[in-house]
């Protein structure tokens, strides 16, 4: 749901952009908000794509004023997943596995059976 979130967040916001940028970087840029968007979307290298997406969204809140905590809350959700990774259901868990940690109980030295 993580992913669902901030993937149809950026590509709102993306869209918005979109309509209102005028100039090819701005198009180029906004299109790229767009694709990256969508692979986080289907969970496609999440990792790199939620790093990427938040470095999207600082630019974009440092260029814009008018969308700053709504690029904030999109950047704040990439660094979320990049952290965490792309889940259960996700491309990137089907092509690349997908790992549970269990924590083991160990034996602490100082204390004695």
């Amino acid at each position: 749901m993580l992913r669902l979130l901030a993937g149809i967040a950026g590509i709102v916001l993306g869209l918005n952009a979109l309509r209102s940028s005028s100039g090819l970087v701005p198009t180029l840029f906004h299109v790229l908000w767009l694709g990256l968007s969508s692979l986080l979307i289907v969970g496609l290298w999440t990792p790199i794509v939620g790093t990427l997406l938040a470095l999207n969204a600082l630019w974009h809140a440092l260029t814009h004023v008018e969308d700053r905590w709504y690029c904030v809350v999109v950047g704040a959700l990439g660094v979320a997943l990049a952290l965490l990774g792309p889940g259960l259901w996700s491309v990137d868990a089907h092509l690349f596995g997908w790992r549970r940690l269990e924590i083991s109980a160990r034996k602490r030295p100082d204390r004695p059976d």
